[in-house]
């Protein structure tokens, strides 16, 4: 029956025939066969079609003008710095404009009018004392009145103001307030708070503002308020009529040099920051992990197919031998994985536009896309997936087809008999030389220092991945003949049985064990570098740590230098530290080129600072902290391969590049941050213009106790501010932020559920495709525990030995880590993470191999002997 079914099917496979039903009936035929690859499709389709869906809408959508929304353009300052053509990094701070700008794009041909607007971060005191915000936990800004035409604000209630001390609020703003005509409210810029009287109660345009309340000023006052007179954070543009907004826009870039113009929707950009950090954040990583995600298709789709095909090895044997030629054979699995993948495809596009969406929320959650951020699903993603799986299935097809096809017709028939014993040599060799390759990288002094050591040392992982991808069956089998004895007693049956079993079918067994196996080498670098990481911050942060008091801010408007001073005229108080934080980019040469890395960055006095704050110093003074100077971490000197008295290129957070003189080098860097600067320097280049924390040392014999409500009294008259002990230094978010670990755990946790889904899969696959083997035993008189009891015996193996080798060879990179991080060459294990690394390695494996001896033994041992292959 077999025979006569399969020289029907070979007469169909001529090579001027090019249809689809040979594959289809295949298909049909073999539906157990298929399901694998076409779940691996699937599973990737999602993943690329969430991405796509998150490339899009980075670069397509953003968030709708609010205040700019009258303006047809409006300009900025390039807020990037570009690495290349296609990678850039923000700035953390706003790039300001000069503001003779406004007069030069005044004089651009159809221009009608054009606006300088600054932005002044403040807090709102209503007449009660009470603090009023923005909607939801959005800013309240602070605005010159003129910029109120780039809405356009209209005045409903007064007039708009005219002196210094006069203000204008938003109704909405008002409204919450509970703020009436003629008020007297306060209103606090940085930690000063100062009297202003309400002349004016402004509409805003459209539906009004929900992501901001606006507070306008005078003119001057603005300026004033700003910091900077002679800067402007945007031009907003009136175009005259009949003169289109693109049109105006690339007249004004055309005259007037160094500013960037933005129209339609991307006008939201340079209103709202966090859009456009989004927008760039987005982009980056979605394009990034959508392309590795297409690498990992390939290759699971390639293992699932090998799987499938060794299980049809008796088919494609007997095809060769009666005269099916390699290029029909070719054909016919690129047929087949033609129809699969484009099925596939399209079903696991409808769970990616959830994905996409579940991703977003992760996005949001991490601070790194604002919640108002719009999603673009099209047709495109969904498309472009569907190309990119079926292009991935023919790439795995072929690579699988190759082996069947080069065997010739008389080998075939006994190829098909046995499972083959030998790894290629190829395969072999480059899984052996990866390993001390990897050894090298990670653990050999050949990657840069400092940083680059670190970020090498993880990407090694790379390579003991693939070593264990190709030597999984190897190390399978050496397992099975250390511990497989332990595991499994000798003297039973069902153990006997399942050591017999796993030595006999070690390829087979290695498709599940090797994905696995990399799946929890994976987890375990990302989750136990993090924590390395972590704690190596949070013990420099404990220890270096001086301060017996801190001065914070209540909300986010940071702490003014004026309260600085008023906290260092608090008897009792030894030092006050004051500090500012910012990122900041350092440029330097790297091989044939030159390479730019973001640290995060701290502006502190150097006045008595080992008394408030250990860097640790190794090399230098930090006392000649001032001016053109720059202390750098251990870390990063190493990094940018520069030493004590040498300059660095350094751009701060708003775009401004100075080359300081290193008089400092530190350990201390993962707890308070990579570069430290002199105070003025980093208050001078945040848009904010505040510090974050104060730290204050008390003097001997000072109670602390009587400090503490000293401080308190001190603080009393700046409403924004309040005074605490260590602890609300220590539980503030560190100078790194959490947001790229965040997201990183997310792509990774993608990653690694879609590796954990081809685990299933092959399991699944592999497990019910034994239905014959299990009918045989249970004729010859095993009973169906006793063969369930031989599955558990090759689980407990499968478990063992992909945790033992997935752990073993995250050992190297984690030392690495550890010692680029922290120099010491033990990292920090989370218990939490190990037990969850455990657990989800052994409910992944156990519990598809046991769902699937279950049904594979659900048919009658006598009907399930005589079944199809």
């Amino acid at each position: 029956m077999v025979i006569r079914r399969i020289r029907r099917v070979v007469r169909l496979v001529v090579p001027y025939r090019k249809d689809l039903s040979l594959a289809w009936s295949t298909i049909k035929g073999r539906k157990g066969g298929f399901v694998g690859s076409f779940v691996a499709i699937a599973a990737g389709s999602a993943v690329i079609t969430a991405c796509g869906a998150l490339l899009m809408s980075g670069l397509g959508t953003g968030v709708t003008p609010e205040r700019y929304s009258g303006a047809a353009v409006v300009l900025g300052a390039e807020q990037s710095f570009w690495l290349d053509e296609s990678s850039e990094v923000r700035y953390s701070e706003r790039v300001t404009l000069p503001a003779d700008k406004v007069a030069a794009v005044a004089a651009v041909p159809g221009v009608q009018s054009a606006v300088g607007d600054v932005d002044v971060e403040v807090s709102l005191l209503n007449p009660d004392g009470d603090e009023v915000g923005g909607p939801g936990d959005f800013p309240v800004l602070g605005h010159g009145w003129s910029a109120a035409a780039l809405g356009p604000f209209r005045v409903r209630d007064g007039r708009a103001p005219s002196a210094a001390d006069e203000v204008v609020l938003d109704a909405d703003l008002a409204e919450r307030g509970d703020v009436s005509l003629d008020a007297t409210v306060r209103v606090v810029v940085g930690s000063i708070p100062s009297s202003y009287r309400v002349v004016g109660i402004a509409t805003p345009p459209g539906d009004g503002l929900a992501r901001q309340s606006a507070v306008f000023f005078s003119d001057d006052q603005a300026t004033k308020l700003s910091g900077r007179p002679d800067r402007v954070a945007a031009v907003g543009v009136l175009a005259a009529p009949g003169v289109a907004a693109q049109e105006l826009a690339e007249r004004i870039t055309a005259a007037v040099p160094d500013v960037e113009a933005h129209t339609g929707a991307e006008r939201g950009d340079v209103e709202f920051l966090d859009v456009g950090d989004a927008r760039s954040l987005v982009v980056e990583t979605a394009a990034s992990f959508g392309g590795t995600m297409v690498l990992i298709v390939v290759f699971v789709v390639a293992s699932t197919l090998a799987l499938s095909v060794q299980q049809r090895r008796r088919e494609l044997a007997l095809l060769r031998a009666i005269g099916a030629t390699p290029k029909q054979i070719h054909w016919m699995i690129g047929a087949e994985m033609t129809l699969v993948s484009s099925v596939g495809a399209v079903v696991g596009a409808i769970p990616g536009v959830v994905l996409a969406y579940v991703m977003r929320g992760v996005f949001v959650l991490a601070g790194a896309m604002p919640a108002d951020f719009q999603m673009d699903v099209g047709l495109l993603p969904v498309l472009s997936s569907l190309v990119l799986c079926m292009i991935s299935a023919r790439l795995g097809g072929w690579l699988v087809a190759r082996r069947v096809a080069r065997v010739s017709p008389v080998e075939a028939l006994g190829d098909a008999a046995v499972e083959p014993k030998k790894l290629g040599w190829v395969r072999v060799a480059i899984g052996i030389l990866l390993i001390p390759l990897g050894l090298l990288l990670t653990l050999g002094d050949v990657a840069s220092p400092g940083d680059s050591a670190a970020d090498t040392a993880g990407s090694a992982v790379l390579l003991f991945v693939v070593a264990v991808g190709c030597l999984g069956p190897l190390l399978l089998s050496g397992a099975i003949v250390l511990f497989g004895p332990r595991l499994n007693r000798r003297s039973t049956a069902h153990g006997f049985l399942a050591q017999a079993n796993s030595r006999a079918n070690s390829r087979r067994l290695s498709t599940a064990t090797t994905p696995l196996a990399m799946g929890v080498t994976l987890a375990a670098v990302q989750v136990f570098g993090a924590s390395t990481a972590i704690a190596g911050a949070q013990t420099q942060m404990k220890d270096g740590l001086r301060a017996d008091h801190v001065v914070t801010a209540s909300s986010g408007a940071g702490v003014s230098p004026e309260v600085v001073d008023a906290v260092r005229g608090v008897p009792g108080v030894a030092v006050a530290t004051p500090v500012a934080r910012m990122q900041v980019l350092i440029t330097f040469p790297s091989e044939d080129s030159t390479a730019t890395r973001v640290f995060a960055a701290q502006g502190v006095t150097p006045d008595r600072l080992s008394e408030t704050m250990d860097l640790a110093v190794i090399q230098g003074d930090i006392a000649q902290l001032q001016g053109g100077t720059v202390a750098l971490s251990r870390v990063v000197a190493e990094t940018v391969r520069t030493r004590l008295g040498a300059t660095v290129e350094l751009r701060l957070g708003d775009g401004t590049t100075t080359k300081p003189r290193v008089v400092a080098i530190y350990e201390n860097g993962l707890g308070f941050g990579d570069v430290t600067l002199p105070n003025d320097v980093v208050i001078a280049h945040t848009t904010a213009r505040v510090d974050t924390a104060v730290l204050i040392r008390s003097a001997d014999g000072t109670d602390p106790k009587a400090l503490a409500d000293a401080l308190r009294g001190a603080v009393e008259r700046y409403p924004t501010v309040e005074a605490g002990d260590r602890e609300a230094f220590l539980a503030a978010p560190g100078p790194g932020g959490s947001g790229d670990w965040a997201l990183n755990l997310l792509f990774q946790t993608v990653l690694l559920g879609y590796i954990a889904i081809a685990v299933v899969n092959t399991l699944v696959m592999s497990t019910a495709a034994r239905g014959r083997e299990f009918a045989m035993l249970q004729l010859i008189g095993a009973s169906r525990d006793q063969v369930r009891a031989m599955m558990n015996g090759e689980s407990r193996i499968v478990v063992f030995t992909a945790l033992l080798i997935g752990l073993l060879a995250t050992i190297p990179p984690l030392v690495g880590i550890s010692l680029g991080l922290t120099k010491s060459p033990i990292p920090s294990i989370s218990l939490l993470g190990l037990i969850a690394i455990v657990a989800v390695t052994v409910s992944l494996s156990w519990g598809a191999i046991t769902m699937a001896t279950r049904f594979a033994m659900r048919p009658a041992p006598v009907d399930a002997i005589g079944g199809r292959e």
